[in-house]
């Protein structure tokens, strides 16, 4: 079951981040869970209630995961994960 979506609040640079990490995975046609278990294959584990605190922008995407996730979402750079202003 899917939490209840939540919009990030873009007036900040995180949820611009959070509002990007959606928009980049729907482009993808990936689920949460497609692209945890991704994830995981590239070192990296996160809870499915983890990640949706990133893309509700009630968390902040760990550094540690930035490489991880950016080979899940097949971003050709890791600059795609963030908003351009």
């Amino acid at each position: 079951m899917n939490p209840a979506r939540r919009e990030p609040d873009v007036s900040t640079y995180s949820g611009r981040v959070a509002q990007r990490l959606r928009k980049l995975r729907d482009r993808a046609g990936l689920s949460v869970q497609e692209v945890l278990e991704r994830m995981e294959r590239h070192g990296y584990k996160l809870s499915v209630q983890g990640y949706y605190k990133w893309e509700n922008g009630r968390a902040k995407v760990d550094l540690d995961a930035i490489p991880a996730l950016a080979k899940a979402l097949r971003l050709k750079s890791l600059k795609e994960l963030f908003p351009s202003r």
